[in-house]
């Protein structure tokens, strides 16, 4: 296929990433209670593209900021890790993270495009096989699905030998009560198989977070790979704060299930998601300029 990633400026430069920061107008509709209702204030907003091209390159740059907040985070562990987002023009193919390449490694130029069957269609790296396996069969499964996050994390690898959801123990726990679920699904087994891929794909459901059994946590979202990016770095923390409680031999306060709802439709919703991102974003902006070469 043709090169479906270049964006260039009249002058024939490559298009420098856009920030997501204007100031808030009349026209604006507020979608959250954090944004302001105050007119004129700079505020992160989502972007609207004109092409498949503005948004293509848009979800490409998040997505190496993505891996790049992994690193930032600690959150590599050698080959293993995976984020994809999912082409806008060709929605049967999508973006990830080169096999082999460490998070702080990656950057535009060695993005790959995959599709379903686990062929690169573009790029000169190979696909991890076990990214594929997993990823792409819930893509597949389900359309709605963006973008999908998955690494071997020490916090959440720990959780996961447990085999047991996060409680409500905290109000940043809360945002993921009653969306997220244990998958058992061959628990502990690498992901090689095609089956495999499909059994995790169906316990996945419309959750934005997975904790599969002796294996670790995915995150996937519906709205943008900065989205499903952040979910992932915050339950990751939620698995080390309740490791933390559970040490301590206290039985912890839970928060109520409607205080928990309340707080994850209020602060656990994609665009909440989404905006923690950009203070992540803007600062990767400004200390890895590498990430568009």
């Amino acid at each position: 296929m043709t090169d479906v990633a270049d964006r260039r400026t009249d002058a024939g430069q490559p298009a420098p990433a856009a920030s997501a920061f204007s100031a808030l107008d009349a026209n604006d509709k507020r979608v959250s209670v954090y944004q302001p209702e105050q007119q004129g204030l700079k505020f992160p907003q989502v972007p609207v593209f004109a092409t498949h091209a503005e948004e293509r390159q848009h979800r490409k740059e998040r997505l190496v900021a993505a891996c790049r907040a992994f690193a930032l985070h600690g959150l590599d562990y050698g080959f293993a890790g995976h984020l994809t987002v999912r082409d806008p023009e060709f929605p049967d193919l999508y973006w990830t993270n080169p096999m082999a390449v460490h998070f702080s490694q990656v950057k535009l130029s060695n993005l790959i495009l995959a599709n379903h069957k686990g062929q690169v269609v573009q790029g000169t790296y190979a696909l991890n096989r076990a990214g594929f396996v997993l990823h792409a069969a819930v893509h597949e499964m389900h359309q709605d699905i963006v973008a999908m996050c998955h690494a071997h994390t020490v916090y959440g690898t720990a959780w996961a030998a447990l085999g047991r959801q996060l409680d409500p123990i905290t109000q940043d726990a809360a945002v993921f009560f009653e969306d997220h679920v244990v998958i058992t699904a061959e628990a502990g087994a690498v992901a090689v198989k095609a089956e495999v891929g499909k059994s995790v794909a169906a316990a996945f459901g419309k959750n934005k977070a997975a904790i599969h059994q002796n294996h670790g946590l995915f995150t996937a979202s519906r709205h943008s790979i900065e989205d499903a990016a952040f979910w992932f770095i915050a339950l990751e923390r939620c698995c080390q704060v309740q490791l933390m409680v559970e040490a301590t031999g206290i039985k912890p306060t839970m928060v109520s299930p409607e205080r928990a709802r309340y707080s994850r439709e209020n602060v656990g919703n994609s665009f909440i998601g989404w905006l923690h991102f950009q203070p992540i974003y803007e600062q990767l902006v400004q200390t890895s300029p590498d990430m568009f070469d």
